[in-house]
This record gives C-alpha cells, structure tokens and sequence, in this order.
C-alpha cells in the first residue's frame, strides 16, 4: 500500500509543478508604461512663431544726382547729427572712353562744327558789307535830298535799308556764336578722361549728402567709391533704442490676435523671457513661400517692448526673437499631457490607471497648446494617467510603471 502511494503521489507532484509552471510562464503580466499625473497649475495658449526686430522709424539716405560717390569714411553705429554730419560726398563722374566708331563720329561732328563756324563768319562779312554798302547809299540820299534831287519816298526806302541790314548784321553775328558754342560742345565730347580741366576735380565742386536727422547708422550700402545713378540708396539711419518687433503671423492664426495682447519673448539671447504687447494687426495680407515651397497668406504684427529698456538694450536691427502671443490664460487650470489623449470615435479619451489597470475614460477638453490640455471634466486633481498608450492597451490592462520594473 505504501508503495502504490508512493506512485501516485510523485508523479502527480510533478504534474502539479508543471501545470504551475505554465500557468507561470503563460500568465499575462503588467504592461509597462509611463505615467503622469493631472494637476492644476497656470495655464496659457499662445501663438508662437519667428519675429524679428527693427527700429521704429528707419531713414534711407538716396543719393540726389547722379555722380561719384567719395569712399564712406564713417562706421556702422556711429553717431550722426542732422545737419551737420556728411554721409556721402558727390562729384561728376569722368568723360566715358570712346570706341573707334564714336571717336570718328565725334571728330567728323568737331569738324563740321568748323565748318559751320567758318560759313557763319562769312555771313557775318556779307552783312557787314551789305550793311556798309546800305549806309553809303543814304548818305548819298541825304545829301541829294537837301539839293532836292531825291524824293522823300526815296530817302525813306534807304533809311529802312539801313536798319534792316543792321538787323541782318546782329542775325549773322548771332548764329556765328551759336556755331562757335556747337563747335565747343563737340570738341568738349571728343575730349578723353584724362582731358579733364583739373578745375573738374577740385573738391569745391563737390555736393555734400548731410545726415536729415540724428541717430545711428544702421546699413552704409556702398562703402567703397562708385559710381551711382539719382535716386540710389546711399545709407540708413535710425534710433537702436527705439525697437520693434514684426513677426509674420498666418491670416488664419492672426485673426485670433488683438492690439494690446500680451507677449512673451523668447529666443532672443537671453537668460530670461521679455514682455511685449501687440501694437497693432496690419489689414493687408501677403503671400509668402515657405521653406517647403508651400504658398502661405501672411499677416504682419506689430509689437511693442513692455519690460524697460535696460532688459534689451542688447537686441538691435534686425535680431532674431520668437515671440508667444497670448491668445488665452487661466491661473489655474487641471491640465494633462496632450500625448494622453486619443480620439474614440467624436469624442476625447485617455487611459486612467486604477488599482493597477488601466481603465478607459472619456473626457472633455477645453483649451490646448502645444504641450497640455484642459480637462473640463471625466478626470480629478491627481489621478494617474497613461502616456502614449499603445495598441497592447485596453480597458482594464494591468499596468506597471516603467521605473517599476
């Protein structure tokens, strides 16, 4: 009898110890996740995107002729006084250089300029001699006239000759200094550069661009001497401590902004965030391309420094920032993690964790940025919650926490 037991005893043992090792070994175990937990804190939804600073009221300096502008001897930031401080220096520019067919062109104009010059002259003796001719004849009329030779009529004919040979003399002599200032003109346009009278180069026939307002400048768009056409920016000026700051809002998200919002500023160098407020939203839409290619309406914002100068008197124009425009706050707000949320079906869910399972809840959710969501309801201060729940999830899983393990 005891060795019958002992036979049935060992083996089904071990069959026991089987069945509880596969139980073991097949039993589901705790999915790790990683959990967080809703609390109420200071919430903000902003609108975040790229600015960039300028000073307020930017002066460009164009040259108001054409010439030479002189080498710029100054440096960008240094000071300027209106009225008084020379931005630019500007002289005629030398004779262009001829090719073979103008020079030609040009010597056959100095001669017919000759030319003309010469038949003006002899116009001028033909009139002189017409006129002299004109006189000798009246005089001889007057004396006939005295003798009673000459009639009146006669007499009066001469005296008109006279006058108008007199006339045709002044005519002559006239166009003879015309043709003298054409001759003049031509040869001045065959001179070359190095035919310039020195008197061009002197510096007294310089125009000085001074500086219409005091500040700072800014850009000096030709350092070097060039040469510059009427209407060419020379330099900008303006006031560094007088900034702005515009950033490129989306029509669609500049639309939820108002004048007088509050401003965050970020990214800007510093170890803190600056204050701004929106001064004003522009009404005019543009198209800009995006880095991707894509064609996106545009809106310019405008916005004001709110913290005093001395926190950004570093920035100047044209500095980088990003700026967080805020569109809603709350002081106090129960919040979660926007990677706890899903969609189940039309509405918001999450994955509670209770007594180690994971339970499915709905909830409704408020306002959201891009880090956290407002929960109006479904979930309380404290409750544990799922992140990035995966498809190995569902309601009621047994969970453990990864730093758990």
């Amino acid at each position: 009898m005891p060795g019958n037991l002992r036979r049935i005893i060992i083996p089904g043992g071990a069959f026991a110890l089987l069945i509880a090792a596969l139980l073991f070994a097949f039993w589901p175990k705790p999915v790790p996740v990683s959990l967080a937990t809703a609390d109420r804190r200071p919430m903000l939804v902003t609108i975040e995107d790229e600015g960039e600073t300028r000073v307020r009221e930017v002066y460009t300096i164009s040259s108001p002729l054409s010439g030479s502008v002189a080498r710029f001897e100054g440096q960008v930031g240094d000071a300027v006084t209106a009225g008084q401080t020379v931005v630019a220096s500007i002289r005629p520019t030398d004779p262009t250089l001829h090719d073979v067919r103008t020079h030609s062109e040009l010597e056959a104009a100095v001669r017919a300029g000759e030319a003309a010059r010469d038949l003006a002259s002899a116009q001028v003796e033909n009139a002189a001699a017409l006129q002299d001719y004109a006189k000798a004849e009246y005089a001889r009329g007057v004396k006939l006239a005295e003798r009673g030779t000459v009639s009146r009529s006669t007499l009066d004919r001469n005296r008109m000759e006279v006058r108008t040979k007199a006339a045709a003399l002044m005519e002559a002599r006239a166009a003879l200094r015309v043709r003298e200032f054409q001759l003049q003109r031509a040869r001045t346009m065959l001179r070359l550069p190095e035919a310039v009278p020195d008197a061009m180069n002197d510096e007294s026939c310089c125009i000085e661009v001074r500086a219409p307002v005091s500040g700072t400048i800014l850009r000096v768009y030709r350092e070097s001497e060039a040469v510059v056409q009427a209407g060419a920016p020379l330099v900008e000026i303006g006031d560094p401590a007088d900034l702005e700051i515009v950033v490129d809002l989306l029509s669609t998200d500049a639309v939820a902004v108002a004048a007088g919002a509050d401003v965050l500023i970020d990214g800007w160098g510093g170890k803190r965030s600056l204050k701004g407020r929106v001064r004003r939203v522009e009404p005019y839409g543009f198209t800009k391309v995006s880095a991707l290619g894509i064609e996106e309406q545009r809106v310019k914002v405008i916005i004001d420094f709110a913290d005093p100068p001395e926190l950004w008197k570093r920035l100047g124009h044209g500095y980088r920032v990003v700026t967080r425009i805020v569109r809603w706050r709350r002081a106090e707000a129960l919040q979660v993690p926007l990677s706890a949320l899903f969609r189940v079906r039309e509405a918001w869910a999450l994955f509670k964790v209770e007594d180690g399972r994971a339970r499915l809840t709905r909830v409704e959710v408020g306002q959201m940025n891009q880090r956290a969501a407002e929960i109006l309801s479904g979930l309380a201060a404290g409750d544990r919650l799922l992140l990035h729940p995966s498809d190995r999830i569902e309601d009621g899983t047994r969970v453990v926490a990864r730093d758990a393990d």
